[in-house]
């Protein structure tokens, strides 16, 4: 036998060994070596796999990091959404719920598979022959972020699945979380090094996944558990949730150890009632229990609402309260443009977290619970994640404290701010010019379906706000090539194409315009039917609130918001800078009433072969429609295109009347 052979053997031999006693370690808690020997196992296979380069595989358990910082992290479309739970909060909820499940059902007992509902980061790992070929975050539940270079850094995931009866492509899903004794080693190092420290294990969990480089995320003490799947192809899995997750341990993916089957809703609760009990003796943060019907069949026969599993449900833990004093009550301006009254509390730890600021949310809020500055008052932890407080210990209040009221301009700009009869948050009308807002404002102006500057993304616009380059949106349009490629991760080739898209937008249309300008309430088809209705964005300008409640769809909340934003002269400023440099032309006057589709309900789904579906929903909008994101029995048509979805499906269960592509041109041809 050659050396090849046998070195080629020894590195096979090696890796097997070593997926074993990770396996061993992470997944059964119960090592069969001392950490000495493991690391010379390791150390073998390094001086091997550095003798013979070739036989490196990026599976192998020494390759977990190596790869270089990204620039950004690049997106990944889930093939199947990772939806969020409903949640419960009282026993009543969970009852509820087994009761609509087992009557959906016609079951007396339903058998679910119960385990703690992790405090982390969801996560979604890709297997592909049995090697992990992908990672990515949860995201919006249909999105997330590409994190496999950083997941490969994590021990507890495997970089090859044990075993060879796992299907060819595998999905697994479950949390990465930060146990509490790597948070608080982590949190000591932090305060060694004068760094900023982490307020509890999730954000120190996510804040570790989502780093550039994957040789920080490598020092942090991360850890995971799966609880589900969701791509499986070539493969079959078992027939309930229990016995697949026995099956992913089997293949060395962790599973909550704490996980079990229990019978009905009273073995939901017990099994609710014992982990509260041993809540504080784990080693990682769980903020309730998470309940699954464990039968696959029953769980497909019951369906999804909304966004939500119907088969499953989150009973939170009840909140952690604590005692403290409101030390000030300051504001902070949101985004956009929200006044959000903010308590400065007296520090006080509540569960397992120091808080010292707590939302107060609207004036409503301040009033409702009669807090004044210098009151001892009841703090929770909303859900274990935002502080909140309670309620006042009147009981305790000195003297005649006066009380809180927000104030009448934004503290910032000060531009006035209002609150519109009807609604509860109080807004800074300087939208255009006002600081607190400008990043965003900037950056919904320049989006994809506002002014559509293809390649101003998020970090470029904060760039140029941050250096003082752009004030506000007229601003884009005097900057340089030169300037822009000065900027961190711009070159001259982009920054020329962003010149140019910026220079393409000056053309555009009154409705995209009108959008882009960020109207409180003003949304892409309230500003297609205005566009439609005055013509001209001089005649929305000078409209009084009377006049433009005669549109349809505009109601007082919105007149009142349009006459709120061209009164005030900071937005007037900037509008005129903008118009000095954008060409809007005029578009035809007609009364809402009057387009084709008004008052007519679409959905689009699918691809369509020669438009994009935002090209088809403003086509239909033009023509006086309402385009919907969800099929109800109110929608008068969906336009179907290619690979359609869901959508489709219940439009076909509900009898709503569908066309295809030739179906929908031939209904635009005949308006």
């Amino acid at each position: 036998m050659s050396i090849s052979d046998t070195v080629r053997k020894r590195v096979a031999q090696l890796r097997e060994e070593i997926l074993y006693h990770d396996y061993r370690y992470y997944v059964l808690d119960d090592p069969e070596i001392t950490d000495s020997a493991y690391d010379r196992l390791m150390r073998e296979l390094q001086m091997l796999e550095a003798d013979y380069p070739e036989l490196i595989t990026p599976d192998s358990p020494t390759q977990r990091v190596g790869a270089k910082p990204l620039s950004e992290f690049s997106e990944v479309r889930h093939e199947i959404p990772m939806l969020s739970l409903a949640n419960a909060f009282e026993e009543q909820e969970v009852l509820d719920f087994d009761r609509r499940a087992r009557e959906k059902l016609g079951v007396d007992v339903i058998d679910y598979a119960v385990e703690p509902k992790l405090d982390g980061l969801a996560i979604s790992l890709m297997y592909e022959q049995g090697s992990l070929k992908q990672a990515a975050t949860r995201g919006d539940g249909t999105t997330g972020e590409d994190v496999t270079q950083n997941v490969r850094t994590i021990d507890a995931i495997p970089l090859r699945l044990r075993g060879k009866d796992y299907p060819q492509t595998l999905e697994v899903r479950g949390e990465v979380i930060m146990p509490r004794k790597g948070f608080e080693k982590l949190n000591e190092m932090q305060r060694q090094k004068g760094g900023k420290l982490f307020a509890n294990p999730r954000n120190a969990a996510a804040g570790s996944l989502r780093q550039l480089d994957p040789r920080i995320t490598a020092s942090r003490p991360l850890a995971f558990f799966a609880y589900g799947t969701g791509v499986v192809r070539d493969g079959e899995l078992p027939a309930t949730h229990h016995r697949i997750m026995e099956k992913l341990r089997s293949w060395a993916i962790p599973v909550n150890p704490e996980s079990r089957v229990v019978k009905g809703a009273e073995g939901c609760l017990e099994y609710y009632r014992q982990m509260q009990e041993k809540r504080d003796s784990l080693d990682y943060e769980i903020d309730g229990i998470v309940y699954k019907v464990n039968r696959l069949d029953q769980q497909e026969q019951l369906g999804f609402v909304a966004r939500a599993p119907r088969w499953a449900i989150a009973h939170k833990f009840p909140a952690q309260e604590e005692m403290t004093t409101v030390l000030d009550i300051d504001v902070q301006v949101g985004r956009t443009g929200a006044l959000t009254p903010v308590a400065r509390l007296e520090p006080v730890h509540v569960g397992g977290v120091m808080v010292s600021n707590a939302t107060l949310h609207n004036q409503d809020e301040i009033d409702r619970l009669d807090i004044r500055i210098g009151d001892t008052v009841i703090v929770r932890r909303a859900g274990d994640v935002i502080p909140q407080i309670v309620s006042v210990v009147k009981s305790k209040r000195k003297g005649k404290p006066r009380r809180y009221h927000l104030p009448d301009n934004c503290p910032v700009c000060h531009s006035p701010a209002v609150r519109l009869e009807g609604e509860s948050v109080t807004y800074c009308t300087g939208g255009l010019y006002c600081p607190a807002q400008r990043k965003e404002s900037i950056k919904h102006f320049a989006s994809r379906r506002a002014m559509d500057i293809e390649g101003m993304g998020d970090k470029l616009v904060e760039q140029l706000v941050d250096q003082g380059l752009v004030n506000d949106m007229s601003d884009l349009y005097s900057l340089t090539v030169e300037q822009v490629a000065a900027l961190e991760r711009m070159a001259e080739k982009s920054a020329s194409k962003l010149i140019q898209a910026i220079d393409k937008s000056r053309h555009t249309t009154l409705a995209r315009f009108l959008y882009a300008l960020g109207i409180h309430d003003v949304g892409e088809t309230t500003a297609q039917t205005l566009a439609s209705y005055f013509g001209s964005l001089d005649a929305i300008r000078k409209a009084s609130v009377e006049e433009l409640q005669s549109v349809p769809d505009v109601g007082p909340i919105v007149a009142q918001s349009i006459v709120n934003f061209f009164k005030e002269k900071h937005n007037r400023e900037v509008l005129d800078k903008l118009l000095a440099v954008i060409e809007l032309p005029e578009t035809p006057r007609r009364e809402a009433t009057e387009l084709p589709l008004a008052g007519k309900t679409f959905v689009v789904t699918g691809t369509l072969s020669d438009m994009t579906r935002d090209e088809a929903k403003d086509l239909l909008r033009a023509k006086g429609a309402k385009v919907a994101g969800s099929v109800s029995k109110k929608t008068d048509y969906v336009i179907v295109g290619d690979n359609p979805g869901s959508k489709a499906e219940k439009a076909r269960a509900l009898g709503v009347p569908m066309l295809d592509e030739v179906g929908f041109h031939e209904l635009l041809d005949s308006l």
